[in-house]
């Protein structure tokens, strides 16, 4: 069994580096990021003389259960993601915890957050459920997340509702893809309770095959203003870029047959390109003012969007 221990810490490239110049105890006083990804651990042993660890990465390993960071008073960020973990415990010493990432896990119920007053990100996207279950929220954990909470990511976990969401109203970015949301009305009255939201991905959801989906969330949203101009705007100049490509079409079209051909046709049109790009990392979350993209319907269409974002 690998464990992360002061020992393993020592053997490391970093402090052999400085282990002339320092003490194992100096270095593990002024340690402030730690990063054993991918290193095989299954447990974390007693590292309470990193006393000023702010940053912990621990992702791609085996760890099987959360413990042994009581003493980490300090840490800001907790990366966790790609574990055995099944249950999010022990984490009540980490009152300046802000991003907590633990996607692909074990996890089946969202818990154990009560007491992680300063959380604004948290990840638990596509955990490895048993055969026909959802993720689902302790209401505890929400209601104690309803003042800091910005971002979600709940992908990939056959959720098929959000009403124990709600509470969430300081949330400004959901990521909700690949799940089972279908019922429009609930989504609706749902996001109407979060005000700051500004960006929101449903992609790949049932809801997004029902008729007008965008048009009545847009309007549920409590940033509809921003969004419903700006989006009335992208589709205009989207459809006269379609119909400058079907221009160009039919010009190709009467050259390339002289039995059809209109000599009185001016110049070709232009074709319409498109620059596309897309948020992939958690790193990569917008700003306000920052310019988004919204991906289209199923015939692939993009609109760019200032402040708002709806994906679905």
């Amino acid at each position: 069994m690998v464990r992360l221990t002061v020992h393993l810490i020592a053997k490391s490239s970093n402090y052999s580096k400085t282990c002339r110049s320092e003490s194992l105890q100096q270095y593990l006083k002024k340690l402030t990021h730690l990063n054993f990804s991918n290193k095989s651990i299954e447990e974390i042993d007693d590292l309470s003389r990193c006393r000023n660890l702010t940053v912990l990465y621990l992702y791609d390993n085996q760890i099987s259960q959360i413990c042994n960071l009581g003493f980490a008073s300090n840490l800001t960020h907790l990366y966790m993601q790609n574990n055995n973990i099944s249950c999010i415990e022990n984490l009540s010493s980490l009152h300046k915890l802000s991003k907590l990432f633990l996607g692909g896990n074990s996890i089946t119920v969202v818990e154990g957050l009560d007491e992680l007053k300063s959380l604004k990100e948290l990840h638990v996207e596509g955990q490895k459920l048993p055969r026909g279950e959802k993720l689902v929220f302790d209401l505890r954990s929400i209601s104690s997340l309803s003042e800091t909470l910005c971002i979600l990511n709940i992908s990939k976990n056959n959720i098929d509702e959000l009403w124990d969401l709600a509470p969430l109203r300081k949330l400004t970015h959901l990521y909700a893809t690949d799940n089972q949301l279908q019922d429009i009305q609930e989504l609706e009255t749902v996001f109407s309770q979060w005000s700051q939201l500004r960006l929101l991905d449903l992609n790949r959801n049932p809801v997004c095959h029902k008729p007008k989906y965008r048009d009545r969330l847009i309007t549920a949203l409590k940033c509809t203003e921003t969004l419903s101009r700006q989006f009335l705007i992208n589709w205009k100049a989207s459809k006269d870029a379609k119909k400058k490509l079907d221009d160009g079409k039919d010009v190709k079209e009467r050259i390339a047959n002289p039995l059809t051909t209109d000599f009185r046709v001016g110049p070709q049109h232009p074709f319409a390109h498109e620059r596309s790009s897309s948020l992939s990392k958690p790193s990569e979350y917008g700003k306000p003012g920052v310019t988004f993209r919204v991906h289209g319907d199923s015939r692939g269409k993009r609109y760019e969007q200032s402040k708002c974002l709806l994906s679905c």
